[in-house]
């Protein structure tokens, strides 16, 4: 009974993280398009009110997921786990740097309150309206979106097929 609470809990989790996630995914493709300044800058607020809920649902998920793992402490020994918990780093790694990175420069130039490596820097005065179209320029929401996506489903193809 208590393992069908924790993955209830944990698929949920992953619910609630891709929900919260999607807010960040959608306004990056909206600010590839966007010219107001005061339309990035309220995209940008938006898109950073999500980020706590986003980091409480990943770390919900991945201890649910551990959680699931020691009770049934015959999964350890196959692959498919090790894989998945691999694969989960990596994402976060790339979107820490092809993502959170990015968004951190752009939220610098339009001179709101930034992160660098997770570090929080109050805000500077704003940069030229062609500045931050330029940093705009660097997202790529495309590459976030298959680097996040298709890393999770490969994730739920090796939690639910457990091929190896």
């Amino acid at each position: 009974m208590i393992y069908k609470l924790v993955v209830f809990l944990h698929v949920i989790s992953v619910l609630g993280f891709l929900l919260a996630h999607g807010v960040s995914a959608s306004i990056s493709y909206a600010l590839k398009r966007e010219r107001d300044m005061m339309k990035i800058r309220a995209l940008l607020d938006l898109s950073a009110a999500s980020y706590p809920i986003m980091l409480w649902t990943l770390l919900a998920t991945v201890v649910f997921g551990l959680i699931a793992a020691f009770l049934v402490n015959t999964w350890w020994r196959f692959g498919w786990i090790w894989v998945s918990i691999a694969l989960l780093v990596i994402i976060v790694v790339l979107m820490a740097v092809f993502g959170a990175g990015v968004f951190g420069e752009v939220r610098k130039v339009a001179g709101l309150p930034y992160m660098v490596k997770g570090k929080p820097y109050p805000a500077e005065t704003a940069k030229s309206d062609e500045e931050v179209h330029a940093v705009l320029a660097k997202i790529n929401p495309t590459i976030l979106l298959i680097i996040g996506y298709g890393g999770y489903a490969i994730i739920a193809w090796l939690m639910t097929a457990k091929p190896f």
